[in-house]
This record gives C-alpha cells, sequence and structure tokens, in this order.
C-alpha cells in the first residue's frame, strides 16, 4: 500500500528541515514556495515533487504550512484554483505559523465546514530542531484530527503535546514565545552587567549552566550563536517583535498584567528603530547598549 503524501508550503528556515525530514521518513513529499530558489534543492531529491497550493491539496494527506502568517493562508484557501476547492478527502492543513488566535480559529471554522482538518501549532526548537527533526509541537484543534496526524508528525519532531481546541497550539506558542524572548533579553541585560564589571561572558555563562540560572538561552542560544562569534540564531529582529506584540495584545484581551512582556516589547521596537529588523536576533547583545540609548531618547 502507498504511503500517504505529505505538503508542506514554505521552504524556509523551518519548511527546508520539515519538508526534508517527511521525505527521509518514506513520505512522498509535495513542496511549494513562492520563491523558485527555494525549490531548486527538492527537485534533486527522490519521492519529493513541486506542486501548487491547489493541486498539492488534491493529492496530500496533511499540508503543513510553514507561511509567515495566517493572511497569507487565507490567502491559498481561497478560490476555485485555492486549497479548499480542491481538497483531498479527509485533507488535514497544519498552520504552523506564529498567529493571532482569533484568526486561527475564524481559518479553522472555514475549513471545516469544507470537510477539511485543520490544526495550529507552536513549534519549538528553531531552525536546528526543524533541521534535525527533533522540533517540540504544542497543538491545537480536534483531538482526533491530532491522531491522525500524530504518524507525520513523528517525522518532524520528537515532543508532540495536545493543548486543547482550535487556538489553544497558537496560544500556547504566543506565551511560549514571551517567556523566551523575555529571558534572552534578560540574559543579554545581565551579560552587559558582568562585562562592565570586568567579568568574561563566558565566566558568566559557564557559572549560570552550573547554577540555578541555567536555561536553553545559556546553554545553547549565547555559546552557540554570540560566544562563538557566529551571529547565526536563524531568526530576525522582525520576527520576535512581531511574536511579542501578538503576545502583549493576547494578555490584554484577557485582561492579564503582560508588563514583563511589555517591557520585552518595547526594547524589541527600539531595536527596529535603529535599522535591526532584518538583522540576525543574537546580534541583539552586540548592540544592545546603543538599542538602550535610543530608548532613553524617547
Amino acid at each position: 500500500m502507498a504511503k500517504a503524501k505529505a505538503g508542506v508550503i514554505g521552504l524556509g528556515n523551518m519548511g527546508r528541515g520539515i519538508a526534508t525530514n517527511l521525505a527521509k521518513a518514506g513520505f512522498p513529499t509535495v513542496v511549494w514556495d513562492v520563491d523558485p530558489k527555494a525549490l531548486t534543492r527538492f527537485k534533486k531529491m527522490e519521492s519529493v515533487s513541486v506542486a501548487e497550493p491547489g493541486d498539492m491539496a488534491a493529492q496530500c494527506s496533511i499540508i503543513y504550512l510553514v507561511v509567515p502568517a495566517s493572511p497569507e493562508i487565507d490567502a491559498m484557501m481561497k478560490g476555485k484554483t485555492g486549497i479548499l476547492a480542491n481538497a483531498k478527502k479527509n485533507l488535514i492543513l497544519f498552520d504552523v505559523t506564529t498567529s493571532d488566535p482569533t484568526y486561527t480559529k475564524k481559518l479553522a471554522r472555514r475549513a471545516v465546514k469544507k470537510g477539511v482538518g485543520y490544526l495550529d501549532a507552536g513549534m519549538s526548537g528553531g531552525a536546528t530542531g526543524a533541521d534535525k527533526g527533533i522540533l517540540t509541537l504544542m497543538v491545537g484543534g480536534e483531538k482526533k484530527t491530532f491522531n491522525r496526524s500524530k504518524k507525520f508528525c513523528e517525522a518532524i519532531g520528537d515532543k508532540l503535546f495536545y493543548v486543547g481546541p482550535s487556538g489553544a497550539g497558537h496560544t500556547l506558542k504566543l506565551v511560549h514565545n514571551m517567556v523566551c524572548h523575555a529571558n534572552f533579553l534578560t540574559l543579554c541585560q545581565a551579560g552587559r552587567m558582568a562585562e562592565k564589571s570586568g567579568i568574561e561572558l563566558s565566566d558568566m555563562i559557564d557559572v549560570f549552566n552550573t547554577a540555578n540560572a541555567r536555561s536553553y538561552i545559556s546553554q545553547f542560544r549565547f555559546p552557540k550563536h554570540i560566544l562563538s562569534g557566529k551571529w547565526d540564531a536563524r531568526s530576525r529582529v522582525y520576527n520576535l517583535n512581531k511574536d511579542l506584540g501578538m503576545a502583549v495584545e493576547l494578555g490584554k484581551k484577557l485582561k492579564v498584567d503582560v508588563s514583563m512582556g511589555q517591557g520585552t516589547s518595547n526594547f524589541l521596537k527600539s531595536a527596529m528603530g535603529i535599522g535591526m529588523s532584518e538583522m540576525d536576533f543574537s546580534l541583539l547583545y552586540r548592540d544592545f547598549d546603543k538599542i538602550t540609548k535610543k530608548k532613553k531618547r524617547k
């Protein structure tokens, strides 16, 4: 019996690894990206084909949507050549964007009306996790649809969590990212304090990693991307700013005090204000003093 096909739309830092690991796991994989250059490497791979979203929907049992945000998905779902008009029976759309849960729920309702399953998921592990197939996935949607998606998800992640109904995956992702980004900037601030006191940044990180201040940021991000001098965390400052903005707005809607998240968001807005939008976020440490001066001048 032929294996079910899996589709991936969006072949950037995350989608590239997801598509590669689905193919490695033996799933015939269909890919698409608006940038023709992103498709080049996949055209050379066995068991991988290229198709636009509507054609992909007619072939696949599941499609991973690894695009910037909900508006791009909305556009792909619409029209005679869109995903919903051409969907194979029991197709699952697996939305791994970082998006407003309210918008996510609207997309899910529209899909379900057409007989298409819709799951929203937060991913953790970054581009490295996507490359290695060891992502953590926090998934929202119908439980039975989640269960049907597992055999595919196990090819791209080693920790799968069902966290609730539609919108829950994206909600938890925003909360998760607020913690991660606030943690990163707190460690940046601590590092500047240590260095200005004459303590080597590497010594501070070594101590933290054997003490209660250790975290993923101190154990992985700082050694790999900052202390190494590579500045290659593979995500833009723009992405962090977008995530924090949505997280803060969600907190306000829920009437939760998000003052610490707001402080992180304000810092990222200042970084954007000095032209860091498209820069790797690890460079926030290098330019920390410049950003804080910008904040003080406001």
